[in-house]
């Protein structure tokens, strides 16, 4: 690479999601709420399964705790600093805080991306080979696998962010996005960013492709030996279970294929898109585990000292 005399820039301002100045107080208030409710309902899903016994002994609520921690970093990570710009108006974020940030939404990204697919596996396991699945899955296997999916997403992280710092950046320093995301910085660089585009196109394009292509298989047995169930109400308790894993997939593959794996653009769009993975995921994760799990919501009903249903006796 050729080498660029400059001077290296020391912070960089983050533009934002383009919006009339009028709503500048709504967006602020409603991106609070945002994140208060995403981090109070998280932790409410986290706290329930380490207070229930009967959840945090199976392995599915210990990856639903472990995807709570992630959704609490993610929103942290992102929100914040993205919904003081409606009110303090467009601030620098030193260039560090900018490498931070950038590593630890993909760690925490590329995390979640391997957690979906442990917890595919894991229904795949318990609806499909249900007399082996409390040997095939116990919770010190569970705990082996969530610990490979955060070793793995480190290393993703690490990876994006040395590739994508290792360039000169000497100017101009406006980063026409609300976060420090690769394909927004990489504008900035005073270098052929070729080999970055194609390495970050390789790299996220191989983590989601294998990780939705082993969710897509999990479910395809999934769906074949729900419809093979005679009772109507097995049916309905093994699609209430995986309906809520699949609702989550959907709505953070899509917008991160439309983001990362396409021809690269610098429309509005993507900002709107980013907003799925960074905000509203994390957001509706608890509401969609919490309305579509009967065993969840028992365990809360335990948890708060309500009144018992007939099942729980």
């Amino acid at each position: 690479m050729e080498r660029v005399n400059c001077t290296p820039v020391t912070e960089l301002i983050l533009t934002g999601l383009p919006h009339p100045p009028r709503l500048k107080t709504f967006l602020f208030a409603f991106f609070l709420l945002i994140y208060i409710l995403t981090q109070l309902g998280n932790l409410l899903i986290l706290t329930t399964v380490r207070a229930d016994p009967q959840l945090r002994a199976r392995p599915m609520y210990i990856f639903l705790g472990v995807l709570s921690i992630i959704d609490m970093g993610i929103s942290s990570v992102i929100v914040p600093h993205f919904m003081m710009n409606f009110i303090l108006g467009v601030k620098p974020i030193p260039f560090g805080g900018c490498v931070a940030q950038l590593y630890f939404y993909h760690f925490l990204g590329s995390t979640q991306c391997f957690l979906y697919t442990l917890m595919a596996y894991d229904r795949y396991l318990a609806i499909c080979r249900p007399l082996h699945y409390p040997v095939l899955m116990t919770a010190k296997l569970s705990t082996l696998l969530v610990a490979g999916a955060w070793l793995a997403g480190s290393f993703h992280g690490a990876l994006q962010a040395i590739l994508t710092f290792r360039l000169p950046y000497c100017g101009p320093n406006q980063v026409d996005y609300f976060f420090c995301d690769i394909p927004a910085v990489l504008r900035l660089a005073c270098a052929d960013t070729t080999v970055n585009k194609l390495v970050t196109f390789v790299d996220i394009g191989v983590v989601v492709a294998s990780c939705f292509s082993l969710i897509l298989l999990s479910y395809i047995q999934i769906i074949q030996a729900i419809l093979r169930i005679r009772t109507a109400d097995g049916r309905r308790r093994a699609f209430s279970t995986c309906g809520a894993h699949v609702t989550v997939v959907t709505m953070y593959y899509v917008p991160c294929a439309f983001i990362y794996l396409r021809p690269e653009t610098n429309s509005p769009l993507d900002g709107a898109a980013a907003l799925f993975p960074t905000a509203i995921t994390p957001f509706l994760n608890p509401l969609i585990y919490t309305l579509r799990n009967q065993e969840v919501k028992m365990a809360l009903k335990r948890m708060l000292g309500g009144p018992r249903t007939k099942s729980e006796i």
